[in-house]
């Protein structure tokens, strides 16, 4: 493909795409015997933004939901007025997003029912990691008698409506609604310039597998993925697919066992796959460096989040060869809440990344979208000004240059693979893909 009449760094030039490659960037290209040539009519190419964490799959459902935490909803009475003004799916429960407990304190199905008890509500924490049902809910998903480990319970053995590290769990127990057709977050991704992502959901099934991968095959998702979920044992390589890190969850709310997850990296390690970590507090991070040196590390395996990186911890990254995934974005969005509760001692470890680079470890920015923003400019703005609500600056030592931000989030137009971006005077976005041109 010969890309004719583009700006690239202020200069009207042409570009050659071969396969996957750009191949070459002049103004005088030829086009050669059954090159297709494709006008750009003067936009100016732009290279795509990669988004290194991400779930394509939640970032869908939450156009079927309500808002149930800041910005939107800021009190118990604007929570309670979001929940009976919301619309119910089709089997009649109403799902909440990007709740907090600065909005309406500790939620259970009892504090829940206070607010909403005519229909079945299930409200998903800000941070991905718990759901709160109302006492309908808890009813019609038959929590009393159910067997999960998430399922938070009272001294006298009741389920309190509170569910950990559960989605799978859940979403069997649920009435079927399918998954969420992937078409305009696809679109709203490369409005915003991403041509490629990584999906960071663990432990992804058959179903939702599939529903990906037709969702890529006809381009619903335009953009590359790249795929943690991916059970062990298998590999997932077709056009625009490829298979990532092993996802791994240490979680907060039930650390485990040092030789238990020595074992599952070691598995990992073992079947040709490098480790993804989730790991958000001081004690996660710990025990998951202390497992990843018992295991052996790859040089490809990667700790997504790392919240907190007590200074102390820095040279064991590095040893490690761990690359850090880190989201500053959550600073602009509620950092302030971090600022607030954290220990005043970890406030300048908080989402690390000037230090990290400086020492030499390796370092990706990205949204953890929906439960973080999506916009790469919010992103960047973040890293750069560390800027939290209110004002305040969280870890003025970690700022990033604009250019510094810029780089974690964008591959060169030059080289490969393809991935850049078209804009016309108007902003409309025309993008390159893997060597495929999608609107």
């Amino acid at each position: 493909m010969l890309l004719t009449n583009v700006v690239v760094d202020g200069a009207m030039t042409r570009i050659r795409v071969a396969g996957s490659t750009i191949e070459a960037i002049d103004p005088d290209l030829r086009r050669t015997v059954r090159e297709r040539v494709v006008d750009c009519e003067g936009g100016t190419a732009e290279p795509g933004y990669t988004d290194h964490h991400l779930h394509l799959h939640a970032l869908a459902a939450v156009r079927r939901s309500v808002k149930c935490g800041p910005p939107e909803v800021v009190d118990g009475a604007g929570f309670a007025s979001a929940l009976a003004g919301a619309t119910a799916d089709d089997n009649g429960w109403v799902r909440g997003i990007g709740y907090a407990e600065t909005v309406a304190g500790d939620l259970d199905s009892t504090t829940l029912d206070r607010m909403y008890a005519d229909r079945p509500v299930r409200i998903s924490h800000r941070s991905g990691a718990m759901w709160m049902v109302n006492g309908l809910g808890a009813r019609l998903l038959g929590l009393d008698t159910a067997h999960h480990a998430g399922i938070e319970r009272r001294s006298d053995g009741t389920a309190t409506g509170r569910i950990f590290r559960a989605d799978d769990w859940l979403r069997e127990r649920l009435p079927t609604t399918g998954f969420p057709d992937l078409a305009a977050v696809g679109a709203e991704l490369l409005s915003l310039g991403i041509t490629s992502v990584t999906d960071a959901t663990p432990d992804l099934d058959d179903t939702a597998l599939a529903h990906l991968r037709s969702a890529v095959a006809a381009g619903a998702i335009p953009q590359r993925v790249h795929l943690l979920g991916v059970p062990l044992g298998r590999t997932i390589t077709e056009p625009r697919i490829t298979t990532g890190p092993y996802k791994i969850v240490v979680a907060d709310s039930g650390l485990p066992d040092l030789d238990d997850l020595t074992e599952r990296i070691r598995a990992a390690h073992d079947a040709g796959r490098a480790v993804a970590v989730h790991c958000v507090t001081r004690e996660a991070l710990i025990l998951t460096l202390a497992a990843l040196d018992d295991a052996g590390p790859t040089g490809a395996d990667r700790i997504e989040h790392a919240a907190i990186v007590p200074p102390d911890l820095i040279d064991d990254l590095v040893r490690l060869r761990v690359t850090v995934v880190t989201q500053p974005g959550f600073l602009a969005d509620r950092g302030h809440d971090y600022l607030r509760d954290v220990d005043p001692s970890d406030r300048e470890n908080l989402y690390r990344c000037a230090s990290l680079i400086e020492a030499g470890d390796p370092v990706a920015l990205s949204s953890d979208a929906p439960y973080g923003p999506l916009d790469p400019a919010a992103i960047i703005d973040a890293a750069v000004t560390r800027r939290v609500p209110g004002g305040q600056i969280a870890g003025p030592s970690e700022r990033l240059t604009a250019a510094e931000a810029v780089g974690l989030l964008r591959t060169p137009v030059n080289g490969s693979p393809a991935d850049f971006v078209i804009r016309d005077g108007s902003g409309a976005t025309l993008a390159v893909v893997a060597g495929e041109m999608v609107r």
